[in-house]
């Protein structure tokens, strides 16, 4: 196996968990309390219910390796708007939860630089799913 391959696959599997602990996190927890957590992003609660079961599809898809191109730009699309969204609230100051694993996840410079490597890291995989390899001189 490839380098290239295997740098696919280790960051197919870590950002698939990280998608489906993010989801276990959230269906811990009634649908209300991340309503609450993403009310303070002034975000639609249509997203309190959805981001969850988006979360826990990306997360087995990633894992499973299926339809690896288009799960992985729906995933760095997602965390990129996110992060997004919590680079404005903390460059407004705004003292709110996080929400990326449920409750008491405080919007931080921490935060914003786990978040920050994971977009990095899913925008990588997106990469890695769509150039071809490199074919070897035979």
């Amino acid at each position: 196996m490839s380098s290239r391959r295997m740098l696919a696959l280790a960051l197919r599997i870590v950002l698939g968990c990280v998608w489906l602990y993010a989801a276990y996190a959230k269906f811990r927890e009634s649908w209300l309390v991340f309503a609450m957590s993403i009310d303070a992003y002034r975000m639609l609660l249509a997203v309190a219910r959805s981001l969850p079961w988006m979360e826990l599809a990306i997360g087995i898809l990633l894992v499973a390796g299926l339809a690896l191109r288009y799960v992985s730009i729906a995933g760095a699309s997602i965390l990129a708007v996110f992060f997004s969204v919590m680079v404005l609230a903390q460059a407004r100051g705004l003292g709110i939860d996080c929400g990326c694993f449920g409750l008491g996840d405080k919007l931080s410079g921490w935060t914003l630089l786990r978040d920050g490597t994971l977009l990095a890291a899913a925008i990588a995989l997106v990469y890695l799913s769509w150039k071809p390899a490199a074919k070897s001189a035979s």
